[in-house]
């Protein structure tokens, strides 16, 4: 179990700044697919830094939401990275990446019907089963509306925890990005989640692109949290009560310093705004 304290995404370009300064963060997470494999020095590195460190990791390429089958293969180095480490949490997301052995470098989205919810939590299951562990499920960013998505997604994310008991890795900046891109209430959507299902935060930045005039933003993890998140994460916390909490940052890399201070930041709002759940 994490401590309900900030922690920040380690990237390569931290990895020996970290080993050498120990910075003051509560934990650290990483992607799995950087991590799958059988031995070498990236191994290593965070072999060494689990020995002062709670680690989770959040792996990218499950692809919940394929029609394919999971790939038993990358499952099952995910579970001998999981069995190596010994993580405190194991995420993925509400997406898909892959279909007929093709692969993209993408998120790709889900309309919400009766037959995608079915195919994800024979999914959520078969990798709960395969890993031996609860599965956090991520809410993704969305651009695009389908024409038939008749399950709203918060209700479509309760569906797969009572369906599956997975937990939810609730992405702030994505309900942000997501409602402002589609014209949603964040507020809401929030409150329809299951809370006492909410293992996990994450905040990040975004970017906005306004081509033709019209503003779309971009969860692309590449600036600080921008003070529209701050405030709904202010929110959530007075729901939810204090959770573990990640800063991300993907893009545009700053110092690691920029990184704890981000951290030192989301501690000041759990602080300030978390209630005892």
């Amino acid at each position: 179990m994490l401590a309900a304290a900030v922690g920040i995404g380690l990237r390569s370009v931290h990895v020996a700044d970290v080993i050498a300064t120990r910075p003051a963060v509560a934990w650290l997470e990483v992607h799995a697919e950087n991590y799958m494999a059988s031995g070498g020095p990236t191994l290593a590195a965070l072999e060494r830094i689990r020995e002062s460190y709670p680690v989770a990791i959040h792996a990218v390429g499950l692809s919940l939401g394929s029609a394919d089958p999971l790939d038993a293969r990358h499952l099952r180095r995910l579970r001998a990275l999981v069995e190596r480490i010994q993580p405190a949490l194991v995420s993925d997301h509400l997406s898909w990446s892959s279909l007929g052995g093709r692969y993209v470098n993408h998120l790709l989205p889900l309309p919400y019907t009766d037959e995608t919810l079915h195919l994800v939590c024979d999914h959520v299951a078969q990798a709960q089963d395969a890993l031996g562990r609860r599965l956090l499920v991520e809410n993704p960013s969305s651009y695009l509306r389908f024409r038939e998505s008749p399950i709203p997604e918060p209700d479509f994310l309760a569906d797969v925890v009572r369906h599956t008991g997975c937990g939810l890795l609730c992405d702030v900046n994505n309900v942000y990005v997501s409602a402002c891109n589609l014209g949603l209430d964040p507020v809401a959507y929030l409150d329809a989640l299951p809370v006492d299902a909410i293992e996990e935060f994450h905040l990040a930045g975004h970017s906005v692109n306004d081509a033709d005039g019209v503003p779309v933003l971009i969860d692309d993890h590449g600036a600080r949290v921008a003070p529209e998140v701050w405030a709904l994460f202010a929110q959530v916390l007075a729901r939810s009560g204090p959770r573990p909490t990640l800063i991300e940052w993907d893009a545009n890399i700053p110092e690691l310093s920029v990184l704890v201070d981000e951290a030192r930041r989301a501690d000041a709002v759990m602080e300030a705004h978390a209630v005892a759940p």
